[in-house]
């Protein structure tokens, strides 16, 4: 979600430099910070605070870092091609009101959200975006904090891809068949994250911010096999990828996405007005009879 959906990066950053510089300490280097991205709070915390070395407990860093967060978290906006990119997946909920069953039919492309964003964090960014992120199912939301994702387990480790598949997966209509990880595609921006995805058995596509591609110049194919070796865990490595597979792809943006290269069909704007096209309507000889509330 941070700098793959939304434009927080460079907040993140700033709220941690305007600490480091109270204290007299060096700014926050993409070398470091690189480190940091899609990892889970407490081992981000511990590379973060072995570099640093503030005179200040953790603790007191925390309350500062939060009170700053809380002031420049609230005027996050979405990333370049964000808005249109989830409002045609979206929109691909069509496809199952017509006959998904027909032969060549488009089919609807079920989405979920993984973050390793706490839910009071995923609040404070995204609660003036409610819109935006009305895409996602309440029940297919996994957080970092999700009591499902055993301690220690967060991203590189597939924990998170894993459990998000599982919600779509229960939550399917009767009938319909399981999706199974190798059809599966992971946007992630991270290198944890693209290793969580690769060993998850699905599909990525890696889009990072400027300054963390230039981290990582000449070793791109590594990254997009899931090979740079950031926190293996116990994951061994005939779970990940090979260099140049093409299970994994770079893009610099997702402003005008190449669904088609993926398989989806968006299905027109205009589509929107017809019945059962809110989400958890009921819908019965053509009338939109029920619609369900999410949680």
């Amino acid at each position: 979600m941070d700098g793959l959906l939304l434009d927080t990066e460079d907040l993140y950053t700033l709220c941690v430099n305007l600490i480091l510089e109270k204290y007299q300490r060096p700014q926050l280097p993409w070398s470091i910070k690189a480190k940091l991205q899609g990892r889970p709070g407490p081992d981000a915390s511990k590379l973060f605070h072995d570099w640093a070395k503030l005179p200040i407990t953790h603790d007191e860093y925390t309350e500062q870092y939060y009170a700053l967060q809380t002031t420049h978290f609230p005027t996050t906006q979405p990333l370049p091609g964000i808005p249109q990119l989830l409002s045609n997946l979206g929109r691909t909920r069509y496809w199952a009101l017509q006959k998904p069953d027909a032969p060549g039919a488009p089919h609807r492309v079920h989405i979920a959200l993984a973050t390793s964003s706490h839910e009071a964090n995923f609040r404070l960014k995204t609660a003036h975006l409610t819109e935006l992120f009305s895409v996602f199912a309440h029940p297919r939301r996994v957080l970092g904090d999700d009591p499902r994702i055993p301690a220690g387990r967060g991203k590189p480790l597939p924990d998170i891809y894993h459990l998000a598949l599982k919600t779509i997966n229960d939550s399917l209509p009767a009938g319909e068949a399981p999706i199974t990880p190798e059809e599966c595609l992971v946007f992630e921006d991270s290198v944890p994250g693209v290793e969580a995805g690769r060993r998850a058995g699905m599909r990525v596509i890696w889009c990072p911010h400027p300054m963390l591609k230039n981290e990582y110049a000449g070793r791109e194919g590594e990254v997009l096999a899931g090979r740079t070796a950031e926190g293996a865990g116990d994951v061994d490595l005939h779970q990940v990828g090979e260099v140049g597979d093409g299970w994994a792809e770079y893009l610099p943006t997702l402003v005008d996405f190449p669904y088609e290269k993926y398989g989806m069909v968006i299905p027109p704007v205009e589509v929107e007005k017809e019945a059962g096209m809110v989400e958890g309507a009921v819908v019965a000889d053509g009338e939109v009879i029920q619609v369900v509330e999410g949680n």
